[in-house]
Protein backbone atom coordinates (compact mmCIF):
# COMPACT_ATOMS: atom_id res chain seq x y z
CA UNK A 1 0.00 0.00 0.00
CA UNK A 2 1.33 3.91 -0.68
CA UNK A 3 0.23 7.06 1.08
CA UNK A 4 -2.04 8.11 -1.45
CA UNK A 5 -4.27 5.15 -1.71
CA UNK A 6 -4.20 5.43 2.31
CA UNK A 7 -7.79 5.96 3.26
CA UNK A 8 -6.42 8.90 5.91
CA UNK A 9 -4.56 10.64 3.31
CA UNK A 10 -7.49 10.40 1.04
CA UNK A 11 -9.85 12.03 4.01
CA UNK A 12 -7.34 14.62 4.41
CA UNK A 13 -7.08 15.11 1.44
CA UNK A 14 -10.79 15.59 0.79
CA UNK A 15 -11.31 17.83 4.02
CA UNK A 16 -8.85 20.29 2.71
CA UNK A 17 -10.39 20.85 -0.76
CA UNK A 18 -14.11 20.56 0.76
CA UNK A 19 -12.56 23.48 3.30
CA UNK A 20 -10.71 25.35 0.02
CA UNK A 21 -14.48 24.85 -1.67
CA UNK A 22 -15.79 26.74 1.38
CA UNK A 23 -13.40 29.33 1.99
CA UNK A 24 -12.45 30.11 -1.29
CA UNK A 25 -15.10 29.18 -4.20
CA UNK A 26 -14.24 31.55 -6.65
CA UNK A 27 -10.37 30.04 -6.75
CA UNK A 28 -11.68 26.54 -6.10
CA UNK A 29 -14.12 26.89 -9.23
CA UNK A 30 -10.83 28.28 -11.25
CA UNK A 31 -8.92 25.44 -9.90
CA UNK A 32 -11.72 23.35 -10.96
CA UNK A 33 -12.24 24.46 -14.25
CA UNK A 34 -8.35 24.35 -15.03
CA UNK A 35 -8.29 20.71 -13.56
CA UNK A 36 -11.13 19.35 -15.43
CA UNK A 37 -9.33 21.25 -18.84
CA UNK A 38 -5.97 19.33 -18.46
CA UNK A 39 -7.83 16.06 -17.60
CA UNK A 40 -9.56 16.12 -20.78
CA UNK A 41 -6.48 16.99 -22.74
CA UNK A 42 -4.31 14.70 -21.11
CA UNK A 43 -6.22 10.84 -20.35
CA UNK A 44 -2.70 9.76 -19.18
CA UNK A 45 -2.90 11.95 -16.06
CA UNK A 46 -4.11 10.44 -12.64
CA UNK A 47 -4.79 12.59 -9.58
CA UNK A 48 -3.53 11.36 -6.17
CA UNK A 49 -7.04 11.48 -5.04
CA UNK A 50 -10.55 11.66 -6.64
CA UNK A 51 -11.80 14.13 -3.73
CA UNK A 52 -8.71 16.57 -4.20
CA UNK A 53 -8.95 19.50 -6.42
CA UNK A 54 -4.93 19.68 -6.25
CA UNK A 55 -2.84 18.67 -8.38
CA UNK A 56 -0.03 18.00 -6.09
CA UNK A 57 0.76 17.28 -2.72
CA UNK A 58 3.87 16.17 -0.31
CA UNK A 59 4.11 14.08 2.61
CA UNK A 60 7.13 15.27 4.72
CA UNK A 61 8.08 12.16 6.70
CA UNK A 62 10.56 14.37 9.61
CA UNK A 63 11.01 13.25 12.49
CA UNK A 64 10.55 16.94 13.14
CA UNK A 65 9.39 18.43 9.90
CA UNK A 66 10.05 22.01 10.07
CA UNK A 67 10.63 25.02 7.38
CA UNK A 68 12.31 28.19 7.57
CA UNK A 69 10.57 31.19 6.39
CA UNK A 70 9.32 31.24 2.89
CA UNK A 71 7.05 31.64 -0.06
CA UNK A 72 6.31 29.24 -2.42
CA UNK A 73 6.86 31.08 -5.51
CA UNK A 74 6.03 28.20 -8.19
CA UNK A 75 2.28 27.90 -7.07
CA UNK A 76 -0.07 30.00 -8.26
CA UNK A 77 0.11 33.70 -6.84
CA UNK A 78 -3.53 33.49 -6.30
CA UNK A 79 -3.50 30.11 -5.09
CA UNK A 80 -3.77 28.59 -1.99
CA UNK A 81 -2.52 25.16 -0.58
CA UNK A 82 -3.34 23.19 2.26
CA UNK A 83 -0.70 22.03 5.50
CA UNK A 84 -1.83 19.45 7.94
CA UNK A 85 0.22 18.58 10.81
CA UNK A 86 0.73 15.49 11.92
CA UNK A 87 2.76 13.53 14.48
CA UNK A 88 3.20 13.95 18.19
CA UNK A 89 3.91 16.97 19.86
CA UNK A 90 2.79 19.54 22.71
CA UNK A 91 1.62 22.07 20.33
CA UNK A 92 1.38 24.56 23.06
CA UNK A 93 5.49 24.74 23.25
CA UNK A 94 6.27 23.81 19.45
CA UNK A 95 5.11 23.24 15.97
CA UNK A 96 3.77 26.54 15.52
CA UNK A 97 2.81 27.79 12.53
CA UNK A 98 4.16 31.65 11.41
CA UNK A 99 2.81 33.63 8.93
CA UNK A 100 5.94 36.45 8.97
CA UNK A 101 3.65 39.30 6.93
CA UNK A 102 0.73 39.07 8.94
CA UNK A 103 2.64 39.31 12.08
CA UNK A 104 0.75 35.87 13.51
CA UNK A 105 1.82 32.97 15.68
CA UNK A 106 -0.52 30.50 15.64
CA UNK A 107 -0.90 27.25 17.42
CA UNK A 108 -1.00 24.25 15.13
CA UNK A 109 -1.78 21.12 16.92
CA UNK A 110 -1.56 17.67 15.05
CA UNK A 111 -4.40 16.87 12.99
CA UNK A 112 -4.92 20.41 12.02
CA UNK A 113 -5.16 21.96 8.43
CA UNK A 114 -4.80 25.26 7.38
CA UNK A 115 -5.13 26.71 4.11
CA UNK A 116 -2.59 29.92 3.28
CA UNK A 117 -1.67 31.69 -0.08
CA UNK A 118 1.48 30.34 0.09
CA UNK A 119 2.76 32.26 -3.06
CA UNK A 120 2.72 35.47 -1.13
CA UNK A 121 2.85 34.94 2.60
CA UNK A 122 5.95 34.15 4.22
CA UNK A 123 5.82 31.53 6.39
CA UNK A 124 7.31 28.91 8.65
CA UNK A 125 6.84 26.55 11.52
CA UNK A 126 8.49 26.54 14.79
CA UNK A 127 10.48 23.75 16.29
CA UNK A 128 8.96 21.21 18.74
CA UNK A 129 10.55 19.39 21.69
CA UNK A 130 13.16 16.88 22.09
CA UNK A 131 11.82 13.59 21.22
CA UNK A 132 8.76 14.74 19.93
CA UNK A 133 7.48 13.91 16.04
CA UNK A 134 6.10 15.88 13.68
CA UNK A 135 5.25 15.46 10.38
CA UNK A 136 3.14 17.32 7.47
CA UNK A 137 1.06 16.43 4.55
CA UNK A 138 0.79 19.61 1.91
CA UNK A 139 -1.13 20.12 -1.34
CA UNK A 140 -0.90 22.90 -3.65
CA UNK A 141 -1.32 23.30 -7.45
CA UNK A 142 1.64 24.74 -9.51
CA UNK A 143 1.33 27.69 -11.62
CA UNK A 144 2.74 26.21 -14.20
CA UNK A 145 0.04 23.94 -14.53
CA UNK A 146 -2.29 26.93 -14.73
CA UNK A 147 -0.41 28.43 -17.44
CA UNK A 148 0.38 25.38 -19.61
CA UNK A 149 -3.42 25.47 -19.78
CA UNK A 150 -4.30 29.50 -20.68
CA UNK A 151 -1.65 27.89 -23.41
CA UNK A 152 -3.18 25.75 -25.01
CA UNK A 153 -1.31 23.12 -23.56
CA UNK A 154 1.79 24.45 -25.21
CA UNK A 155 5.21 26.03 -23.29
CA UNK A 156 5.43 29.77 -22.56
CA UNK A 157 7.57 30.09 -25.37
CA UNK A 158 5.58 28.29 -28.13
CA UNK A 159 2.69 30.55 -27.06
CA UNK A 160 4.64 33.98 -27.07
CA UNK A 161 6.49 33.22 -30.07
CA UNK A 162 3.58 31.47 -31.93
CA UNK A 163 0.76 34.50 -31.83
CA UNK A 164 -0.11 37.26 -34.16
CA UNK A 165 0.69 40.45 -33.91
CA UNK A 166 -2.94 40.73 -32.83
CA UNK A 167 -3.25 37.89 -30.41
CA UNK A 168 0.01 39.64 -28.78
CA UNK A 169 -1.47 42.95 -28.26
CA UNK A 170 -4.54 41.00 -26.68
CA UNK A 171 -2.34 38.42 -24.86
CA UNK A 172 -0.39 41.17 -23.01
CA UNK A 173 -3.07 43.37 -21.72
CA UNK A 174 -4.59 40.21 -20.04
CA UNK A 175 -1.53 39.56 -18.72
CA UNK A 176 -1.11 43.08 -17.27
CA UNK A 177 -4.68 42.43 -15.82
CA UNK A 178 -3.81 39.10 -14.26
CA UNK A 179 -3.32 40.38 -11.16
CA UNK A 180 -6.77 42.01 -10.89
CA UNK A 181 -7.94 38.57 -11.96
CA UNK A 182 -6.33 36.79 -8.71
CA UNK A 183 -7.54 40.08 -6.40
CA UNK A 184 -11.02 38.84 -7.08
CA UNK A 185 -10.74 36.11 -6.64
CA UNK A 186 -10.41 36.43 -2.83
CA UNK A 187 -13.79 36.52 -1.29
CA UNK A 188 -15.18 38.55 1.38
CA UNK A 189 -16.82 36.97 4.46
CA UNK A 190 -20.11 39.14 3.20
CA UNK A 191 -20.09 37.18 -0.25
CA UNK A 192 -19.35 34.38 1.81
CA UNK A 193 -22.40 34.30 4.05
CA UNK A 194 -24.26 35.21 0.86
CA UNK A 195 -23.62 31.92 -1.09
CA UNK A 196 -24.18 29.68 1.67
CA UNK A 197 -27.55 31.49 1.97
Amino acid sequence: MTLVNCITFLRLAGFASSAFATWAPKTFTYYALHLRDLLLHDAALILNWASSIFACATFNFGPQTMCFPHTDSGNLLFGWCTITALGKFDYRRGGHLVLWDLKLVIEFPPGSTILIPSAILRHSNMRIGKGERRYSFTQYSSGGLFRWVDYGFQTAEEYWTGLTEDQLATALEEREQRWRTGVNMFSTIDELQAGSS
